[in-house]
C-alpha cells in the first residue's frame, strides 16, 4: 500500500512528535513513523521515568533521614523495590499514552514500523521481521531518529551484567554494588537513586569532576554530596576493561599509572550516546553525516539534499528533549516561510535531577575568563534562604557570573533542591539581556527560594542584603 504526505517524520520522540504537530497546526498533510511507542527514549526509557525513580528515592530519603527533622516519627521504613520500577513504568506508559492521543486529535497518521530511504521522496517501512508493509511518498522528510548509547569494545554490554541505561531502570532485583562508569547526568542520577536505596555505588570519571560540563564549582558541591552519602568516587580515571567472570563484573580502571580491579554485581556503562545513523539507507541516498550524527545547516535543519532534515539527538550534541522540540518547531515553521528566529545554542538549560539538583544555563566561569570577559560573580547560599532553612533543604547556593564592564548575565549556576525549577526564570533572564542590577531590582515574592537568584545578583555588586 503506498500513501502521499506533504511530511513524513521519521521518529517519534519529542523533536518528532513536536514537528508533526506544528506541521499540522500549519496546515502540512504529515505522516510520523516509528517502530516503537511514541515519545522515544525520553518518554518511555529517560525523561520521564527516572524522574519517577529519582522522587521515588528522594521521598524514601526525606521520610527515612529526615522525617524526625520535622517533629514527625517514622519506625522502620522500608520500600519495594518492584514496585518502584512498576510506577516508573505506569508513569511512562500514561504519558505515552497522552501523547498517541496528541498525534490523533491533531490528524496526524502514524505508522508503526521502520523507516528506511528508497530516495529522497520514499520511505518504505517494514515490520520486526524485515517484511515490507508500506510505503510513504513524500514532498519533505524530517529525520528524527535519536540517539543510542555509545558503544566500546572495553565495555562489551550484554544487559544482563553490563548494562545500559534502559536496563538500569527496569531492574528485577536490586543490586548490592554497582559500578557506573561515565558521571555525567545519566551516570549521577542513577548513583543518587541506587546509593539512596542502599546499592554500594561506585562512579568512575575519566575527567577531572563529576558532571564534567558543569562549572568546577557545582561539581565539587555535588562530589562532596555524594561522598557523604556514602559513593565511591573516582575521578581522573580512565576504564581498561571490563569483563563478566561468573555472576560478577570485573572492572579494571587506572589513575596515574596505577591500576586497580573493582567488582560489582553490576556495571552501568553510562558514557554518552550516538546517533542512530545506520539501517536508514543515509548513506546510500548521499546524506553527509558527521561523527557518526548527521550534518545540518542549524538555521534551517536541511541535510545537503534539499528537501531532507534533520533535528534532535541524530544531528549531535546538545543530547536535550527541550533542544529536539524547539529544532522541531523551527524546522517546519522554516517550511513554513514563517523565519523563526534562530535557536540560541548558548541559552539552552541544562539539568540533573539527583539531589542536590543541578541547573545551569550559559558559560561557567572557566569559560568566560576563558573568552577574556572580566568578571563580577554573586552567590547565595541556600543555607541563608528562610524559604530553604523552613523547608529543611539547605544545601547548595545560586551563582551568577556577569559581565564586568556592562553587567550582562554570561552564566548562571545552581545547586540545591529545586534547581530544574528555578533555573527557568535565568534562562528568560538571560535571553532577554538582564543584568546583575535588573535582575537585582527584581522584586522577588517572600519567602521563596528564587529569592535567592535575586541575592545572588546583588551580591555580585557588594549589595546582598542576607549575607
Amino acid at each position: 500500500m503506498e500513501k502521499s504526505f506533504e511530511i513524513a517524520i521519521l521518529g517519534g520522540g519529542p523533536g518528532g512528535y513536536v514537528a508533526a504537530i506544528r506541521a499540522t497546526q500549519l496546515g502540512y498533510k504529515t505522516v510520523i513513523i516509528d517502530k516503537d511507542n511514541l515519545g522515544g527514549v525520553c518518554l518511555n526509557w529517560g525523561c520521564i521515568p527516572t524522574k519517577s525513580l529519582l522522587k521515588n528515592a528522594e521521598l524514601f530519603d526525606k521520610i527515612k533521614n529526615h522525617s524526625a527533622d520535622f517533629g514527625i516519627s517514622a519506625k522502620e521504613v522500608s520500600f519495594d523495590f518492584s514496585k518502584i520500577i512498576k510506577r516508573s513504568r505506569d508513569v511512562s506508559g500514561r504519558i505515552v499514552k497522552n501523547v498517541e492521543l496528541l498525534i490523533k486529535k491533531n490528524k496526524i497518521e502514524r505508522v508503526n514500523g521502520f523507516g528506511k530511504f528508497i530516495s529522497k521522496n520514499q520511505i518504505d517501512i517494514f515490520d520486526n521481521d524485515g517484511k515490507k508493509t508500506n510505503s510513504i511518498i513524500t514532498d519533505k522528510i524530517i529525520i528524527a531518529a535519536g540517539a543510542s548509547p555509545k558503544n566500546f569494545p572495553t565495555i562489551p554490554v550484554d544487559r544482563k551484567v553490563i548494562i545500559t541505561s534502559a536496563e538500569a531502570m527496569n531492574l528485577s532485583e536490586q543490586p548490592k554494588e554497582m559500578i557506573i562508569i561515565g558521571a555525567g547526568a545519566i551516570g549521577v542520577e542513577f548513583a543518587y537513586f541506587y546509593s539512596v536505596l542502599g546499592t554500594k555505588v561506585t562512579l568512575i570519571e575519566m575527567m577531572e569532576n563529576i558532571l564534567p560540563i558543569e562549572d568546577k564549582e557545582i561539581s565539587q558541591t555535588l562530589e562532596k554530596s555524594f561522598k557523604k552519602r556514602g559513593i565511591e568516587i573516582h575521578t581522573s580515571t580512565s576504564v581498561e576493561s571490563a569483563v563478566v567472570k561468573g555472576k560478577k563484573a570485573h572492572v579494571s580502571i587506572s589513575k596515574n599509572g596505577e591500576q586497580k580491579e573493582l567488582t560489582a554485581d553490576i556495571v552501568l556503562s553510562a558514557v554518552g550516546v550516538t546517533g542512530n545513523v545506520e539501517g536508514y539507507g543515509l548513506e546510500e541516498l548521499g546524506i553527509e553525516l558527521f561523527k557518526k550524527h548527521i550534518k545540518v545547516d542549524k538555521k534551517t535543519y536541511c541535510t545537503n539534499i534539499e528537501n531532507i532534515f534533520a533535528i534532535g539527538d541524530v544531528i549531535g550534541a546538545p543530547w536535550l528533549a527541550h533542544v529536539a522540540s524547539a529544532e522541531g518547531i523551527n524546522c517546519v515553521e522554516e517550511m513554513k516561510g514563517l523565519h523563526p528566529a534562530s535557536i540560541n545554542y548558548d541559552n539552552i538549560p541544562g539539568c540533573t535531577y539527583c539531589q542536590p539538583q543541578v541547573a545551569s544555563i550559559g558559560l561557567t566561569e572557566a569559560k568566560a575568563m576563558e573568552k577574556g570577559y572580566g568578571l563580577k560573580i554573586g552567590r547565595f547560599p541556600f543555607m541563608a534562604s528562610g524559604k530553604a532553612f523552613a523547608a529543611g533543604d539547605r544545601e547548595g547556593f545560586v551563582k551568577l557570573i556577569f559581565d564586568a564592564k556592562y553587567g550582562e548575565l554570561l552564566g548562571a549556576h545552581i545547586i540545591g533542591s529545586e534547581a530544574t525549577e528555578m533555573i527557568a526564570e535565568l534562562a528568560v533572564a538571560k535571553s532577554h539581556g538582564a543584568t546583575y542590577e535588573s535582575i537585582a531590582k527584581t522584586i522577588h515574592a517572600h519567602p521563596t527560594l528564587s529569592e535567592s537568584i535575586m541575592e545572588a545578583a546583588a551580591n555580585a555588586n557588594g549589595e546582598s542584603i542576607h549575607i
